[in-house]
């Protein structure tokens, strides 16, 4: 029976003897978003564009404080290869080598620091061991630091995405827009024309002025031929009138052919041509800022109503009596694996002695 006693009396002689007593200290945290309307929604609102629920940032913290990363911060925060060696001389097995390096000091920390997640929930419970229970919430409050930071960091990149490409797009349309403001100016300098639509009303409004005064000027002629001789002055004076008036309509029209020229000296149907080009770009292009401006402000305003935060239901606590290690629960096990080892090597011996 020794060889069961005496793993048993061992185990029991070094958690009761030699074995630190161990504290726990517990924390719980979600990840929520600001989920407040706005007025995107009226606008139309945009997709989830925050970087996706906060159940992944949940899987993305519950790695983040199983890895290096944080167990260098907290360790570069609190010295803790100081408070895990603390009892290293009096119980190796259970207390951290001071010598140990970063890995090894993650490793540890992974049995010092027990994760529950609720990966539907997105609930996440955290119970840190120290040796001593300040230390122990002193830990587990600087996990939630960190933790808080890093998830910061993820909206803050997350609102940086959501934003990005409607700012792109915005400050494209506000060149574009530029650009078709100062060609529409260039052309009105160079054609002398501030407004062709205005120009060519005006035109029009001197043909049928000039048609209505040729009108006037044929009843006038048809009268007087009625009335006078030939060869009476005043007929020849009419013709004369008629003949002017037709000529200037003429050339009025004359300047809307493929000859006639602007006060620039270009074809005036080639500045209207290119007058009606460069109303139709500029049109385009107040239309495509204006919704390139609805965009950016929507995107913003969806990426400041979904911003994530860390939220607590748990703060650190301070433990009042050393929970761990469950010597009591170590010794049973201990004895249970050393029986049940014993029973086997029994079975075993007396099978083969059986056999001879």
């Amino acid at each position: 029976m020794f060889c069961v006693l005496g793993p048993i009396g061992l185990s029991a002689w070094y958690l009761y003897a030699k074995a630190g007593d161990q504290y726990a200290s517990t924390l719980g945290f979600t990840v929520r978003s600001k989920d407040i309307s706005s007025a995107s929604d009226i606008l139309g609102g945009l997709s989830n564009t925050l970087g996706g629920s906060g159940s992944r940032d949940t899987d993305i913290l519950y790695e983040y404080i199983r890895s290096q990363e944080i167990v260098a911060m907290v360790d570069a925060r609190l010295d803790l290869k100081a408070l895990y060696s603390i009892h290293h001389d009096t119980d190796p097995l259970l207390g951290f080598d001071p010598e140990g390096t970063i890995e090894d000091l993650t490793d540890y920390w992974q049995r010092m620091v027990r994760i529950s997640y609720d990966a539907g929930a997105g609930l996440m419970d955290l119970r840190v061991l120290a040796f001593a229970p300040d230390d122990a919430r002193r830990i587990a409050e600087a996990i939630f630091e960190e933790s808080s930071r890093t998830i910061n960091t993820l909206s803050a990149t997350a609102r940086e995405d959501a934003t990005r490409y409607a700012r792109e797009d915005l400050d494209h349309a506000v060149e574009r827009l530029k650009i078709t403001r100062e060609a529409m100016t260039a052309f009105r300098i160079e054609s002398q024309i501030v407004d062709v639509t205005a120009d060519i009303q005006g035109q029009m409004g001197l043909l049928n002025t000039l048609q209505a005064q040729l009108a006037g000027a044929l009843i006038e002629f048809d009268l007087l031929s009625t009335s006078a001789r030939e060869g009476d002055p005043r007929l020849a004076q009419a013709q004369r009138r008629i003949d002017v008036i037709e000529k200037r309509i003429t050339d009025e029209r004359r300047k809307f052919g493929a000859s006639g020229e602007s006060p620039s000296g270009e074809s005036y149907a080639d500045t209207v041509a290119n007058f009606e080009r460069l109303t139709v770009d500029q049109e385009v292009a107040e239309r495509t800022y204006i919704a390139a401006l609805s965009a950016s402000d929507a995107a913003l305003a969806e990426a400041n109503r979904q911003s994530l935060y860390l939220a607590a239901y748990i703060r650190p606590t301070l433990a009042e009596k050393s929970e761990f290690p469950r010597r009591e629960v170590l010794v049973g096990l201990v004895a249970l694996f050393t029986f049940l080892t014993w029973s086997i090597l029994c079975l075993v011996y007396y099978s083969l002695r059986d056999r001879r």
